[in-house]
């Protein structure tokens, strides 16, 4: 029963502190808005807000998917080439090293202010934490496996699909729960570095109007949206480990 009330209260408290640091610092509107006006913005402009939450849905799950097949498939050249090791290993470094920011322009002058340079962004922040979590589930396979793998004849592609990559999903399930709960920086990076739409926009348009009310708004909806894709990815990604298992039981 209070597993069914947990976010409500969470959020009740959330709220509460939010009244009370406005309360105890008596700060201006334009510094911290309480509560009502942000709800109260939220309320009318709701069809702006949803409008460009839209967008920024979409950037946040065109780079989920693309960054976590690129990862994969990463993953799995860096298992299978040993030679692709030396060539892309210095790739993923460079991806992490490079602040987001230093990239973000530069992406906007190639792919332009639309739709692309934000789901670019997005991959670049997504593909890390897949290639990372996948590559390392699928080198941990344990040496009886692969060595009842090698007594029983198997081939290398066969022992791929049916041992090393099952094996590895767990490992791959945690770098895909990092890819979403980091893909909406990099949409919302994007946005702010050059675009027409999306929350991230939106946030600074109402920043440089000093509505700060509808900047805290904008900001309620993209955390909103973040933590629902997150619980969401957590939910069927546990769901599908879940089932794997127990038909891997039932096969036994």
């Amino acid at each position: 029963m209070i597993k069914v009330f947990r976010p409500f209260i969470i959020l009740a408290g959330l709220l509460f502190v939010w009244q009370m640091l406005v309360y105890i610092t008596e700060a201006p509107p334009y510094i911290l808005p309480d509560p009502l006006a942000v709800f109260e913005a939220l309320f009318q402009r709701l069809d702006t807000l949803i409008s460009h939450a839209g967008i920024t849905f979409l950037e946040i799950i065109l780079g989920f998917l693309i960054g976590s097949l690129l990862g994969c498939c990463s993953a799995l050249i860096l298992t299978t080439v040993k030679s692709a090791r030396d060539w892309l290993t210095p790739i993923l470094v460079i991806t992490q090293s490079l602040p987001v920011f230093a990239l973000a322009p530069i992406l906007v002058l190639w792919l332009g202010y639309g739709l692309p340079s934000k789901v670019a962004m997005a991959v670049l922040i997504i593909y890390f934490p897949v290639t990372a979590a996948f590559y390392d589930g699928l080198r941990r396979t344990p040496k009886d496996w692969q060595a009842l793998a090698q007594v029983m004849g198997a081939k290398p592609l066969a022992f791929l699909l049916h041992v090393r990559i099952p094996l590895a999903l767990p490992s791959l399930s945690s770098g895909l729960r990092v890819a979403m709960a980091t893909a909406p920086i990099g949409a919302i990076v994007g946005e702010w570095v050059g675009s027409s739409e999306g929350l991230g926009y939106l946030m600074l348009h109402a920043n440089g109007r000093m509505q700060i009310d509808l900047m805290f708004a904008a900001l309620l909806i993209l955390s909103i949206m973040a933590v629902s894709l997150y619980l969401i990815t957590d939910h069927l990604l546990h769901r599908l480990l879940q089932y794997l298992s127990l038909d891997d039981h039932k096969t036994r």
